[in-house]
């Protein structure tokens, strides 16, 4: 049988369900064996953390890494399509989940929640009342989205439903409006926004877009979200203008470095909600996305062209390697 290989633990009744087909194994970081020898033995690899590029070169029996979430930047791309390995995601999967934990960070940081409950606990009860004037509604203010795939789409699904916000995008390439939705230049957008969220794909293109300049940009009372990867935003920069009173504040969900390290200027920073990468995890998204991507997975074991093949290009290379194992 096939050897699969987990990164991390995915569904358990997806696990249970590929398990029939293949025999499955979670890496064990307190185990025997590194991860570059299990990765060895492997004829495929879910992918819940980085795999080092060097690696696929002493993995002959590997066929495909099968990318249990979107983003790609965890994966070798084109060391894997060089040397003839299917490369796999699960796209928009959890896009609900992520926008539903956007919306949190955005009500909590507007209406001042996490204050107010450990206020609460502290006897502040006077001073939490005195200052909730300054929280605000955001009902009707404009949402800015910084990419427009399906996890953009479905916040400004919300965003245009629930809250009645007029919602502006900046994506990779110009496209005509649509129902809702206006399309602009990223620093007009970051311009005219109240609430700017960060959705795009980490690439070599999109690393610190969110820079000083789009920050400086921002308006005194507008709120930074950033789901997508650390990277894109210039946290330095961040961080000195919610010190400076630039910006209302930030709600983020990754980082540059993750964990965040102790010393990040961002732990410390005023008006800032952290979040520990957790927007796409649900029970939902996890089954959501175990599924895509044990249904791939079994594709592949008969041989045949993967659903969700990212690196479409190299599928003659991809099917010569497989034709040898």
């Amino acid at each position: 049988m096939p050897r699969v290989l987990l990164t991390d633990p995915i569904d358990a009744c997806e696990a249970a369900r590929l398990g029939e087909n293949a025999e499955v194994v979670t890496f064990d970081e307190t185990g025997d064996l590194t991860f570059e020898e299990e990765l060895a033995e492997a004829s495929f690899v879910v992918v819940r953390r980085a795999i080092p590029a060097g690696a696929l070169e002493n993995a002959p029996k590997l066929r495909a890494l099968v990318r249990h979430g979107a983003g790609l930047d965890f994966i070798p791309v084109q060391a894997a399509s060089r040397l003839g390995i299917a490369v796999t995601n699960t796209p928009s999967v959890n896009a609900k989940s992520v926008a539903e934990h956007v919306f949190g960070l955005i009500i909590c940081l507007a209406r001042r929640i996490v204050e107010n409950d450990a206020g609460i606990r502290r006897n502040e009860w006077h001073a939490l009342r005195a200052a909730a004037p300054g929280s605000c509604e955001i009902a009707g203010k404009a949402l800015g989205l910084i990419g427009y795939g399906g996890i953009g789409q479905a916040i400004a699904q919300i965003g245009k439903l629930g809250f009645g916000m007029n919602v502006l995008a900046a994506t990779r390439w110009p496209r005509e409006d649509e129902d809702g939705v206006s399309f602009h230049p990223l620093t007009d957008v970051a311009a005219k926004a109240d609430i700017l969220v960060v959705a795009c794909p980490l690439s070599e293109e999109t690393r610190n877009l969110v820079s000083e300049e789009i920050i400086a940009a921002m308006p005194p009372n507008a709120i930074l979200v950033n789901v997508a990867r650390g990277p894109i935003v210039d946290e330095a920069a961040l961080s000195a203008a919610l010190r400076a009173g630039h910006i209302r504040g930030a709600a983020l969900d990754v980082f540059s470095d993750q964990p965040l390290p102790a010393d990040s200027p961002l732990r410390s920073a005023p008006n800032t909600l952290l979040s520990p990468h957790v927007a796409g995890v649900t029970a939902e998204a996890m089954a959501r996305m175990s599924r895509t991507a044990v249904d791939d997975i079994l594709t592949m074991i008969l041989g045949n062209q993967p659903r969700h093949l990212v690196n479409r290009k190299a599928w003659p290379m991809i099917a010569r390697r497989w034709s040898h194992l």
